[in-house]
């Protein structure tokens, strides 16, 4: 299959265009410098500017653009990049597939979406039809995915990838909590009451693939693992696995000083299931926490 990839040089982008690669794809990368490599193309998502040309090659296009929503303390100005980015990339390349003829549209369109659709859950359990939430992220993600629409309006399957938190020690949730760990200087953040939806990075891989290849699924998918925990239950099993106290209690006040806006998100609870990728009976490898956390620790 040839697969666009927008989004490539991102922690999951990067892993993605390596798996693609690897099971056979023809992978060509979107990317906003001139393009060094040949299976590369240029385009402009601020300016809406992109080549149908570059479109057209493809059967399939991933779209994993954004600014990371974890990279910067949040104020104003990054809180307006964390939108702009998503929405100007998702509209460039929705707008474009919808401008081609019939003939020569990809296939499908699976565009990066989160898990704060949702907003705060609490304890309650949430899947795919549940409406959206409030809050920042919530808003973002309305506008992100109504800007597929284009495309699902000219007839390409559109999947909207609700992503929560994969794990791996090199990107993500996990890479920025394990020195504190280590260093036995970590505990669970606020009350530790809070759900996260977590997936393994080989499952999270796994899934994009098999929703590539299933033509029958399209709208919005929970892209997490079937077992989401509590942050007090996934410290305790973190500290587990690396051998180290977390004892030490992160206040919520803590948080705040340190991340800004971005903290609220952090003690946000999203009690998030994936019911359509257990319907369409996905092959979890790592379906309960403590197998995740191996595989991030050990790959």
């Amino acid at each position: 299959m040839r697969i666009l990839l927008a989004g490539a040089s991102g922690f999951l982008g990067t892993r993605l265009g390596d798996r693609l690669a690897t099971d056979g794809h023809q992978v060509t990368r979107l990317v906003r410098r001139t393009p060094r490599e040949p299976q590369e193309r240029q385009w402009d998502p601020a300016a809406g500017q992109l080549d149908p040309a570059a479109v057209a090659e493809a059967d399939a296009v991933v779209n994993l653009a954004g600014a990371g929503v974890g990279d910067k303390r949040w104020n104003d100005d990054y809180r307006r990049l964390i939108r702009t980015s998503r929405v100007d990339s998702t509209t460039t390349l929705a707008t474009t597939l919808a401008g081609l003829p019939a003939a020569d549209r990809p296939r499908a369109l699976l565009n990066s979406s989160a898990v704060g659709w949702y907003g705060n859950t609490g304890d309650r359990v949430v899947e795919e039809d549940s409406p959206a939430g409030e809050g920042f992220l919530a808003d973002v993600c309305r506008v992100w995915e109504a800007a597929t629409r284009p495309a699902e309006d000219a007839g390409v399957r559109v999947v909207r990838l609700r992503t929560g938190l994969p794990l791996h020690r090199d990107g993500g949730l996990l890479k920025p909590q394990l020195l504190p760990f280590k260093l036995g200087i970590a505990g669970r953040l606020g009350s530790g009451r809070q759900w996260l939806p977590w997936m393994s990075l080989v499952d999270w891989l796994d899934a994009i693939c098999f929703l590539l290849d299933h033509d029958d699924i399209a709208g919005p998918v929970n892209v997490v693992g079937p077992n989401p925990v509590t942050n007090a239950e996934f410290t305790r099993e973190l500290a587990r696995q690396l051998h180290r106290p977390a004892i030490i209690p992160i206040p919520a006040l803590a948080l705040k000083v340190a991340l800004g806006g971005f903290a609220h998100e952090a003690l946000t609870s999203t009690r998030v299931l994936p019911g359509v990728l257990t319907r369409a009976k996905f092959p979890y490898r790592h379906p309960d926490l403590p197998g995740a956390l191996h595989a991030a620790l050990d790959d």
